[in-house]
Order: C-alpha cells, then sequence, then structure tokens
C-alpha cells in the first residue's frame, strides 16, 4: 500500500474521480455552497477553462487512485485581481486528516509561485471548518475575516473564513509582465 502521495497535474482521466469527491463534499459538506453537484462534463469543463488561462488543477494519488485535488482561480474576475488567486483543496472522506491536504495545497502554493501569482486567498466554507482553517494557518495564511451566514445550506446558515498568504515576490516588486491568456475583464 502506497502511503506517499504522489502529486502531478490533473488529467482528462481523472475527472471522474475529481466529479465524485466534489460530489460527496456537495453533498454532506459544508465547504462548497453549490446544492447540486455538477456533472463529470461541468467539472471537465471547469478545469479545462482553468487550465486554458494558466492556472494550476492538481491531483494527489494513492495506490493509483485519486485520493485528492486541488486548484487555483481567480480570485476576483477584474483585470487588477489577476495577480491574486483562490484556492480549492478537496479529499476524498477517507483521506480527510491524513496529510494529504496539506501535500496538495503545498504543491499548489508552489505551482501558482511558479507562475508568478503574488497572493493567494482561502474562502472556508463553514467557520466550523477548523482543519481547513488549520491547514492554511500552517502553510502561513492569515486570518484576514469571517463573513457571517452568507449561505444556507442543509438546513443551517453558513459562515465563510477569509484566510490570505502572500505568494513569491508579493507585493515588493511589480508584477510579471501576463499574455493574454490571463487578462480578465
Amino acid at each position: 500500500m502506497e502511503t506517499t502521495p504522489l502529486i502531478r497535474p490533473a488529467l482528462d482521466d481523472d475527472v471522474p474521480a475529481i466529479a465524485a469527491i466534489y460530489a460527496d463534499h456537495v453533498r454532506h459538506g459544508f465547504a462548497s455552497f453549490e446544492t447540486d453537484p455538477p456533472t463529470t462534463a461541468e467539472i471537465a469543463r471547469r478545469r479545462a477553462a482553468l487550465l486554458d488561462q494558466g492556472y494550476p488543477y492538481l491531483v494527489a494519488t494513492l495506490d493509483g487512485a485519486v485520493a485528492g485535488y486541488a486548484y487555483a482561480g481567480p480570485y476576483r474576475p477584474r483585470a487588477a485581481y489577476r495577480d491574486t488567486v483562490e484556492n480549492s483543496v478537496y479529499l476524498h472522506p477517507d483521506r480527510i486528516g491524513s496529510g494529504l491536504g496539506t501535500a496538495l495545497l503545498s504543491a499548489l502554493i508552489a505551482a501558482c509561485e511558479d507562475r508568478g501569482f503574488r497572493q493567494m486567498v482561502a474562502v472556508v466554507g463553514d467557520s466550523g471548518n477548523h482543519r481547513s482553517v488549520r491547514l492554511h494557518q500552517r502553510l502561513g495564511f492569515r486570518l484576514v475575516g469571517t463573513l457571517e451566514s452568507v449561505g444556507h445550506k442543509h438546513g443551517r446558515w453558513l459562515d465563510t473564513v477569509l484566510l490570505q498568504r502572500a505568494l513569491g515576490a508579493a507585493n515588493t516588486a511589480p508584477p510579471l509582465a501576463r499574455g493574454a491568456e490571463r487578462e480578465r475583464a
């Protein structure tokens, strides 16, 4: 049994496993504020859109099976935000608390720094999601605020917790020149 995850870019063949992991979180958890799981085709479309814009999308495999995934995407759609990303990390329910989230988020941070991004924002669904908040704090994120009762799911009002982490040169140098693929209205 493999104990060290292989973290690599997500492939087309990984999409069904990614969709299954996400569907479980949508149906049973509070990390995502979606209430209906998207189809595998929709997950494939979302992944392709992020990759086309130059964002990283990673999977962690154990024993050849996808055990979790992480990706970065635009924090906000306006052009001035182009150097800031929002991260997402989702694990198979059997892998939560195993250290896999740390490995995935660490790799995602490195991939974003390699691409020249300067800030990463985490929007953690549910202020009761202490594991996710602690994961981000262990990796250098600082708590910047809580938006109270902004979502309602599974019969509960939910907060979102905002955390932020500087990447690379952060705000100590001008941003890198970006190609048209990263320009957003």
